[in-house]
């Protein structure tokens, strides 16, 4: 078994939860339809748009309050709150501590930096791969190439997870060993399995 000397992570969802019932909450106060503005925001040409540099944060959020008729509704829904796991950024801790290199790959917009500076993570993650930035989102196998040759490290030699079982399709067909994560014990007993962790 090749040894595993890299963990990269996803961002949200296992690094970083946002507030389930935020947008419930924006949808019922502006009299909007119940999972209208995930239908909006996250429908595929936009989405791919956002999280591969093509358009701004900003100008996708603008794109949302036309498409709802209801830019106030699109604001509140885009300052949602957010809280850090834990348990998730003291297992990287724990895996720096024994000599493995961590990183972040997310799908995200240009304002992630901000967003990494604002919660005072980067020091834990050796490196921060987003996709606006990259160019090409998960779970395309570019992405996925571009943190390893970035890294310099061959793929069966990094860890990826991902709370999104179709983003870890592009991980394991370049050979990456791949872990669905649910929950931070579970990621530890797949980190175990792969002998990371002791």
């Amino acid at each position: 078994m090749t040894p595993i000397r890299a963990v990269l992570f996803d961002l949200d969802g296992v690094i970083r939860h946002f507030d389930s019932a935020h947008t419930a909450e924006v949808e019922r106060r502006h009299g909007l339809d119940a999972g209208e503005i995930f239908r909006v925001a996250f429908a595929p040409a936009v989405l791919d748009l956002v999280t591969t540099g093509r358009i701004t944060r900003r100008a996708w959020v603008a794109h949302v309050g036309a498409e709802l008729d209801n830019a106030e509704a699109a604001e509140e829904w885009s300052r949602q709150p957010t809280r850090i796991d834990e348990g998730t950024l003291a297992l990287v801790s724990e895996l720096r501590a024994a000599g493995i290199r961590t990183a972040i790959l997310t799908n995200g917009t240009d304002t992630i930096p901000a967003e990494i500076a604002d919660m005072g993570i980067g020091e834990h993650f050796e490196a921060i791969f987003n996709s606006a930035e990259i160019g090409w989102m998960k779970p395309d196998v570019r992405a996925f190439q571009h943190v390893l040759d970035a890294l310099g490290l061959a793929a069966s030699e990094v860890f990826f997870t991902d709370d999104s079982p179709s983003k870890l399709v592009g991980a394991a067909e370049l050979g990456m060993p791949v872990h669905h994560f649910c929950e931070v014990e579970g990621l530890r007993v797949a980190l175990r399995g792969a002998g990371v962790l002791a």
